[in-house]
């Protein structure tokens, strides 16, 4: 049996730098071409940052529309269970308040929807609560568009908006959430 010698030895073997080399040009590569998905929020106008207190507004009771998520994810609207599907249409009802009834706003500019959240509700929860309040603000709006202008708030112009949001804002109050078992 003949034996190798080294020089057949050294032969054999693969150069790690060169592999090195090639495997950073692939991270490179796949690094630059792979698109990295951009997370995205609500999108919400906060107002100006200011260093004074803000001002505390007594708000007549009847103008704003109170909803509670507790931990559970159990939902309260003015102090009584209520299901999240229902929600779009309470909130539009009490926004307009189409037969003057006087438990609810007395005019949409001055409906106000006040949303806290217990720290433990979950983020779903939350977010499915938020799209149903903007929900009702939108096709709101939606429909105010289509009786003075004939067209979907989406396609009307800067001015045409302005409008319509004089008409209907969107005034809603978030809270600071609470923590578990916190008295409101």
């Amino acid at each position: 049996m003949a034996r190798k010698s080294a020089r057949d030895r050294m032969s054999n073997e693969i150069n790690a730098g060169a592999m090195a080399d090639i495997a950073f040009l692939l991270l490179i590569f796949f690094l630059v071409t792979t698109t990295i998905m951009e997370d995205r929020g609500i999108l919400v106008r906060l107002p100006p940052w200011s260093d004074d207190e803000p001002e505390i507004v007594d708000l007549n009771q009847r103008n704003v529309l109170s909803i509670l998520v507790n931990a559970q994810n159990q939902m309260l609207v003015r102090g009584e269970p209520f299901e999240v599907e229902n929600l779009k249409e309470r909130a539009m009802e009490f926004i307009m308040n189409p037969n003057n009834d006087p438990d609810l706003a007395e005019s949409p500019s001055d409906a106000v929807i006040s949303l806290k959240n217990d720290r433990g509700t979950r983020y779903d929860a939350y977010i499915e609560v938020y799209n149903e309040i903007m929900a009702a603000y939108n096709t709101l709006r939606d429909e105010a568009s289509q009786r003075q202008f004939g067209a979907y708030y989406d396609d009307l112009s800067l001015a045409q908006r302005r409008i319509i949001r004089a008409e209907i804002p969107m005034i809603i109050s978030e809270a600071e959430p609470t923590d578990f078992g916190e008295e409101d």
